[in-house]
This record gives C-alpha cells, structure tokens and sequence, in this order.
C-alpha cells in the first residue's frame, strides 16, 4: 500500500463471526485448514521437539538441531526454555492433560530456576548445555517468556511458586523495559533518543498470557488489563502512522521518523504479530471497536509493505521511503512472520468476514506451507531466500525453537474449531 493507509474502516465494525457463503472460506475449506493445524501440531511439530530436544543429561531443551534433529550445537538460549515451558503447559492445560508434556514443561522450567538467574535479578540470554553463564544481553527477553511459561505452569499444577515467579519475571521485563535509565539504551540519548515497539508488544503478549492463566492480577502496580492498555496506546500513539501506512520498528520520543537506516526499516512479520495481538484483544473485549480497527489498520498497511509480490511470502525488512535497506537479509523469507501472518488474517477474517483477509490467509498459508514444513523429517526449515529455496538446514537454533510454529497452530486450531461451530446448522 502507498502511504496513506486506508485500513481504519467502519464498514465490518459491526460484524464478528463471519459467514461461511461468499467469502471464500467453505466448510470443507475450513474443515481441512482444521486438520492441518491441528495434525501438524500433534502429529509433528511437538513429537519433533519431545523425540530431539530434551537434554536428559543437563536438563532443559536442546534447540541446535539439524533437518533430522541431530545436536549440531549444544549451548542454550533461556528465552526458548521459557517459550518451551510456556508451550508444553499450554498444550496441556487447552488441548489434553497429557503426562508428558506437563513433564517437558517442568524439565523446561526447572533449567530455567536452576541456571537462569544473574546479576540483578536478571536471566541470562544463553547458558552452556550444562547452565555455565555464556552472556547476558541487556534485553529482557528470556524474563517475559519466563514469566508465561511460569504463568501456564502454575495454571497446570496449581503450584504457587510458578504463580510467584510468573509476577516477578513480568515485573522485571516492565522494570527494565519501562523505568528510565534502567535499560541502558542502543544509542546515546543525547544524539539521538529513540524508542521501540518491541518492548510493548512483548509487554501486551505478556500481560494477555498472564492474564489467561492467572486472572487479572495487578503486577508492578497496574493489572494485566492495565499494562495492554499502556502499551496498546503507545503503540496507537507513536508508533503506528496510518498516514504513511507504517508502523515504525523505532521511533523518536515523540514518535516522529528518525530518517536514518534504523528509522526507516520496517519488519512487517512483527508488525502483523502486533496486530493479531491487538485484535485478539479486540476479541476478547466483545469484538471492541476502537482496538479492532487500530489491529485491522496495522495488518492492511504491513500486509502491503512486506508482501513480495514478484515470489510471494513475506519480505524480513523494507524501508519506509522504498530505499534499499541496511540488512543484507531483508529479501529473505523467515518462518515466523509467516506464522505470525497466518495467525493475523485468519483472526481478522473471523473479526470482519471482509473477504479480502481469506484471501491474504489463502495466499500467505499457501505459500508457507509449499516452503517451509520437511516432509522427510517433520517440523519446519526457518529460513529461505527471496524464491523460496530453503537457505539452511537447520530446524532450530538460538533463535528457533517450539514457539512460533507450534503456537500459529494451536491458535490457528482454535480458530477454525470456533468457526465451523458458530457455522454449524444449530447456530446459523
């Protein structure tokens, strides 16, 4: 889309569950969609994990893996342990109380407790297999999944230690993403001060996790309910400018462009992550106006700035300008904004039933699941160039792991059980 985004619309502002005829999602198209996700999940991606992760020897998940799952690295990155946690518990506690998974869960988590904390009360990013300190980064990623992997435990076991340390994991994310002078910054304020997005969305993913399974407790003094309204309103407010059909990665304070390679480099996989964050508030505030159109308007501007239309699937990074981007892997293809993708419009059809959003989940469905999943081996490659040739053969490694791909399933699982029922005979 050229800048001006049209996507803040009143037209489906009345509409949730979409019907079936004429928008190019029949039951028999919904059907298999259901059985994709859902097989997948059960069937592949999560038995890839449980026959090739699990370190019996040290504890925790093993993520350097191979296309056959062999260990080809053996360090450990704490945020996919808590992601790990967080996706095993889940499965458990929405899908079936298999013994199983709760056990991966708590393997996951008790490497988190034994080998995770550092300085300050921070985790570190990455551990030896055995849990030596390899490097703390000044992020707070590894918190904010610690913290939802605790929080979906807790829910699992009702243990109250889980629970303590859901809330103290999140309030230390809020802590050092939010206080001033807390963090230290990525460049000199006095240059040039600059804010992100990616310390709100985290915060709104966080907040709706820990609210899921442990009500809508107050953590840092504001509740879960609280804290997305926080974030939800600077990323409305900074950071997303339908006028240019953007959402800005980073920001001025003010939230004007910093018009430098930083500024104008937009990742429009994380910006469709956003707006299914948003629109899943939307949905879970009774289909709430005002957040479903902010969540549609972030989707259709990013939805034109990062679909390749010349190979199809999303490109990693554009410029805001069009200008050549800094990052020599813009035009390759990663697996996670697809599944972010897949989640988003799929989300944003049930929302508004506006036909055009089947089609953009028609499209970036499609041409994922043509690259990405190993049929020799299961699970998914994450990388590939701008064609769609698969760039490594990697199945996971610091960066990937049982999170993205196992979560758009289940979410994606849900969603079409949630609409073939409201489709169904009794409930038109």
């Amino acid at each position: 889309m050229k800048p001006g985004c049209a996507g803040l619309r009143e037209a489906s502002a009345g509409r949730a569950i979409a019907p079936l005829a004429a928008n190019m999602m029949t039951t028999s198209t919904l059907t298999a969609l259901q059985a994709t996700y859902r097989d997948g999940l059960l069937n592949d991606t999560i038995p890839f994990w449980l026959r090739h992760g699990i370190d019996r020897e040290h504890g925790g998940l093993l993520t350097g893996l191979d296309r056959a799952g062999a260990v080809v690295d053996t360090d450990k990155a704490l945020w996919l342990q808590g992601r790990a946690t967080w996706t095993f518990a889940t499965l458990f506690n929405t899908v079936e109380r298999r013994p199983e998974w709760l056990e991966a869960s708590r393997h996951c988590l008790d490497f988190i407790r034994r080998h995770g904390p550092g300085p300050e009360g921070k985790l570190y990013f990455t551990v030896t297999k055995e849990g030596r300190p390899l490097r703390m980064r000044r992020y707070v990623y590894s918190e904010c999944f610690a913290s939802i992997g605790s929080a979906a435990y807790a829910k699992a076991t009702g243990e109250a230690r889980a629970a303590e340390d859901a809330v103290t994991y999140f309030a230390t994310y809020l802590r050092h993403s939010f206080e001033p002078g807390v963090m230290p910054p990525k460049t000199d304020p006095s240059t040039r001060p600059m804010i992100g997005v990616a310390p709100h969305m985290i915060a709104i993913a966080t907040a709706q996790e820990v609210r899921a399974n442990l009500g809508d407790i107050e953590v840092a003094g504001r509740t879960c309910t609280e804290w997305i309204d926080r974030s939800i309103a600077e990323i409305a407010g900074k950071f997303f400018h339908p006028e240019l059909g953007a959402l800005l990665e980073v920001a001025a304070p003010d939230g004007s462009v910093i018009d430098h390679f930083d500024g104008r480099t937009l990742n429009p996989g994380h910006a469709l992550e956003c707006a299914w964050f948003i629109l899943h508030e939307a949905k879970h505030r009774g289909s709430d106006t005002r957040l479903r159109q902010l969540g549609l308007g972030i989707l259709d501007c990013m939805w034109a700035r990062g679909w390749d239309e010349e190979f199809g699937g999303l490109l990693y990074f554009t410029d805001l300008k069009g200008r050549p981007v800094q990052e020599y892997w813009a035009e390759m293809k990663f697996w996670w904004p697809h599944n972010e993708a897949i989640i988003a419009t799929l989300l944003a059809w049930q929302l508004t039933g506006d036909p055009k959003y089947a089609a953009w989940h028609r499209l970036v469905h499609d041409w994922a699941y043509k690259v990405f999943p190993d049929p020799q081996h299961g699970e998914w490659f994450g990388y590939a160039h701008r064609d769609g040739r698969i760039s490594t053969q990697l199945k996971g490694n610091l960066w990937k792991g049982p999170f993205h791909l196992p979560r758009m399933q289940l979410y994606c699982w849900k969603l079409t059980n949630e609409l073939l029922a409201a489709n169904s005979p009794g409930n038109r």
